[in-house]
Parts: C-alpha cells; structure tokens; sequence
C-alpha cells in the first residue's frame, strides 16, 4: 500500500536529488533537500483538507489528480508562478522574466519580494475564506466544543464569513499595506495594491468554492435520481444508465483542490528565496515536495483516515487559519518559514492526538459495556 501510494513520490526524490548534485553538487543536494523537508511541512495541512475533498472522487480523478495535477503543481505553482509574478511586477515579456530568473538571481528576488504584499493579501483572503466558512458551520463533530459551539451559532447570520474577510482586509491594507515590507529592509505604502489582491482572493474563492459545491449538490442530486432509475430498471430487467454528470461535477472540484494548492503554495514559494535564489533547485526541492504532499492526500483517502481520526481536519482547518494571519501579517513584517510550518504541524498534531484519545475511550467505554452485558448474561444463567 505504501509503495504503491508513494511510489511515484520516491523515484522522483531519487531522480530529483541526482539532478541536484549533477547540476551544483553537494550543496545543491542540500538545498534541494532542505526545500524539500521545508515544502512537505509547509504543506501537510493542506494534505490534509486536500483529502477530505478528494474522498468523494472516484479512482479515476484520483489519478488524474497525481498526474495533471502534480503537472500544475510543479510547473505552474514552483516554477512558473515565480517567473510571472516577475514579469507582471517588472513589466517584462516571460521570456525576459525567465532570463532574469536564471541570470541575475539577486534582482529576481528582489521583485518577487516586492511583489509579496500582493501575493499575500491573494492567498491570505483565500484561505482565511477557507478557514471563516468552515468555523462558522454548525458540525455534529466538534474539536474545542467551547469555541466552536459559539461560532456555529454566529455562522446562521448570512454571509458573515464574507464581512469579516473584508473587514480584516481592510484593517490589513490600511496597517500592514500602509508599511509594506520590500527588499533590502525598505517599506512603501502598498495599501491599494492589498486591497484588490485580497479582493482578487476573496473573489476567486466565491467563483471557484461556488462552482465546485453547485456541481457537487448537482452530483447528490443526480446519484439519488439515478438510483432510483437503476433500482426501476433491475425491476423491469432494463440496462442500467450513467451519471453523465459526476464528470462535469469531479472536474470542478478537481479545480477547486488546484486552486487550493496554489493557495498553500504561496508561503513554500516565498519562504524557498530565503534559502535559494536558484529556480532550478527551487523547482526541484519544491517538486520533490509537492509529490509527497499529493501521494499523502491519496493515502489519507485510501486509508480512511480522516474517518478513524475525526479532529484531523478541524486540525488542518485551523492551520489554514493560522497561516492566512501569518500571511497577512508578512506584509509587514518578515516570519522565519520554520515558524509558519511548525503551527500547522502542532495543530495537526494536536488533533491527530485529541482523535487517538477519543478513539481509546470509545473503545474503553464499549469495551464496559460489553464486559457488563456478558457479566448480566452469566448472572441470568
């Protein structure tokens, strides 16, 4: 099970880190290997909530999902991405972004880190959507009962999720924007620039997280109808139909899980300049990463684990809160990456042990209960 999940994970590590020593030797080994360690922590909860959407894909989309997807992963988030963020901030051709990339590695961090107020306003609304829409639902199974219970109940106020996002950007572009960090430890006023990127996030999770849960309620709809025209037909000995629809439905959520890896991409893509200015090391180390991160969210479904231990994606939820703050607050002020990828594992840790504690004493209590039963059957006798 393993080799197989992570089989593809394994040879490109091995592939990658060859590439890395034959194109700068041991220190590029390193780093590819520190960029790595570095995407995988980055990324973990994202594995994490990945799974909880690709559960409700059939084998097929999974596939697809560790083969195109891994493609806009890699190329489009680790290597692309960077270079447009440049051309666009720059005003250059791609082209001429890309000789940038790979001739003067200094200037290009340079744009990049002056285009992050930008890039954190876009995917700190996303997230923080993310996080707002999934705290504020009223949820049978609940984490820290005493915050959560609270917040279901303020979350059957219509589209509360979206004042406080906007309200937060606001107070983020007029403080953080206002004083934006830029390379060489300078500041600008950026406060225009992290208003429409977070309204470009907020926007983009409106249309994207719509479609997907339109498609996805269509998909319900459509699985219930075509139940009962199979059950119809084995009464009248008819060939059974086809749900036509699950394709159109599993391609949207396939786009809102890409989408969602763009959005926890961008602190790895940012904090990777902290160690590199390489692109090529970059794309690998981040690569080598994100293939593990995908072959997890497969293993998660595969195994079922996000139904044995129940707080994981409260876990990874508020992880991804955690982040869309720290991304926020990066507008300003500078975070070491160390920092942003232990919150998450501490969450998800915290609530992979709160899950093991409730498994035990659900198993301890039916294990009473039995032992009680079996010792009122031998009294009877």
């Amino acid at each position: 099970m393993v080799l197989k999940t992570f089989g593809w994970s394994f040879a490109v590590t091995a592939l990658g880190l060859v590439a890395a020593v034959l194109y700068g030797g041991w220190t590029a080994f390193g780093v590819v290997a520190i960029l790595s360690v570095l995407e995988i922590s980055l990324s973990f909860d994202n594995a994490v909530v990945n799974a909880g959407i690709l559960k409700k894909m059939n084998a097929f989309w999974q596939k697809i999902f560790l083969t195109i997807g891994i493609l806009i992963a890699v190329f489009g988030m680790r290597l692309v991405f960077p270079v447009v963020i440049v051309a666009l901030s720059a005003q250059l051709g791609p082209l001429e972004a890309v000789d940038l990339a790979l001739t003067d590695k200094d200037r290009y961090q340079q744009l990049v880190t002056d285009a992050h107020p930008s890039i954190a306003a876009f995917g700190g609304m996303f997230l923080l959507m993310i996080f707002l829409d999934f705290i504020f639902e009223d949820r049978d199974i609940k984490w820290l009962g005493w915050l959560e219970r609270p917040l279901a109940k303020l979350g059957k106020v219509d589209m509360l999720s979206v004042c406080i996002a906007l309200i937060v950007l606001l107070v983020s572009s007029i403080t953080f924007g206002a004083n934006a960090h830029q390379h060489g430890g300078t500041h600008a006023d950026k406060a225009e620039t992290v208003l429409l990127a977070g309204i470009a996030g907020l926007i983009t999770y409106m249309i994207v997280g719509g479609l997907s849960g339109y498609f996805e309620d269509k998909l319900e709809e459509e699985e219930e109808r075509e139940h009962e025209a199979e059950e119809q037909a084995a009464r009248e000995g008819k060939p059974k139909s086809a749900v036509k629809l699950a394709g159109k439905a599993a391609f949207f959520m396939f786009l809102y899980l890409e989408v969602l890896d763009a959005s926890f991409s961008f602190d790895g893509v940012i904090g990777a300049f902290a160690i590199t200015n390489d692109i090529v090391l970059m794309a690998l180390g981040l690569g080598i990463g994100a293939m593990y991160v995908r072959s997890l969210t497969v293993y998660l479904v595969r195994q079922g684990t996000l139904d044995d231990y129940v707080y994981l994606e409260h876990g990874a939820h508020y992880a991804i809160g955690a982040l869309a703050a720290i991304l926020l607050v990066t507008i300003q002020y500078q975070i070491n990456e160390l920092v942003t990828g232990s919150i998450g594992v501490i969450l998800i840790g915290a609530s992979f042990w709160s899950s093991v504690r409730r498994n035990r004493a659900i198993a301890a209590a039916e294990g009473k209960a039995g032992s009680d039963e079996k010792t009122e059957v031998s009294s009877g006798v």
